[in-house]
């Protein structure tokens, strides 16, 4: 299996992908954004240099009890961060062999209208939080080259979905992305260059959450790499009674170890340094792939 992103080619199986999140906004659910496109690749560099292989960059957050900013105010705290980043990670050197560097560059964003100007700008991935309702975001990824990493969720982006459920929620996200990775192909896009992302607290409730976590490899089996979002999740917090999303990578670490085992190639991550030790851990005995 090969993932490749706007000429970057990633072959599998490999140690994890890890996805280093970096949030340009000021009201992220762990608390760790800054409106501050200095401080943003500084970040970036400190990222890297922790071991990440992906900075994922997001300028909105997804939080439901949010207002969502406006598309102008997105590219604004977008671009300057995209222009710099090259030059930031370029001084960094990797923290070892296995480590993709330099870093691939993913674009936290789900409205085409944003989407299109900043990923004429650069980024390898675009990491698309809107479950692709329509072809928009899959033909600028075939336009630009760049990966996509399709979400799951049900409706529309920043809108609570506490009341949906699910028959069998294994067989539902099978369909979806059956259906989105034949919509991205109509679009142009390579299966090469994509993402599936089962979209962990999105449009579920705990048990449908654990039961994705335990099955990852069923979504494994679509041969395509599947991002596992477990960092600090809410559903870590209702399960374990951790109200404090600071305090929840602990757990975060098992899942990066149970998701391991179970298949998963890339996980999003808030504690790279964390992450880093336990996948190079596993690596080092021989655990996963």
């Amino acid at each position: 299996m090969r993932l490749i992103a706007r000429g970057r080619e990633i072959g599998f199986p490999r140690r994890p992908l890890i996805m280093g999140i970096l949030n340009i906004n000021d009201d992220s659910f762990s608390g760790d954004g800054r409106l501050d496109p200095v401080w943003a690749l500084n970040r970036a560099a400190e990222l890297t240099s922790l071991g990440a292989d992906i900075i994922d960059v997001g300028a909105e957050s997804a939080r439901t009890n949010r207002a969502p900013i406006s598309c102008e105010e997105e590219i604004r705290r977008l671009l300057p961060f995209l222009e710099g980043f090259d030059e930031a990670v370029a001084a960094v050197q990797p923290r070892d062999a296995v480590q993709v560097y330099p870093p691939l560059l993913s674009v936290n964003t789900w409205r085409p209208e944003v989407a299109g100007p900043v990923m004429a700008c650069g980024g390898h991935i675009l990491n698309d939080m809107g479950a692709l309702p329509d072809p928009a975001n899959a033909l600028i990824c075939a336009d630009t080259g760049a990966a996509l990493l399709i979400m799951h969720s049900l409706g529309a982006p920043k809108e609570k979905h506490t009341h949906v459920g699910y028959d069998d929620v294994l067989a539902t996200l099978t369909h979806f992305f059956r259906e989105k990775l034949a919509m991205a192909k109509a679009a142009g896009v390579a299966e090469e260059s994509t993402i599936l992302d089962p979209g962990i607290d999105f449009a579920k409730q705990a048990p449908e959450n654990l039961r994705i976590i335990r099955e990852t490899g069923l979504l494994a089996a679509l041969g395509r790499p599947v991002l596992l979002p477990i960092s600090r999740k809410s559903v870590i917090g209702r399960v374990l009674g951790i109200t404090d999303p600071m305090q929840r990578d602990p757990a975060t670490a098992a899942c990066l170890v149970a998701g391991t085992l179970r298949g998963a190639s890339i996980f999003r991550i808030h504690h790279v340094e964390m992450a880093w030790r336990v996948l190079a851990s596993m690596e080092k005995l021989g655990a996963g792939a």
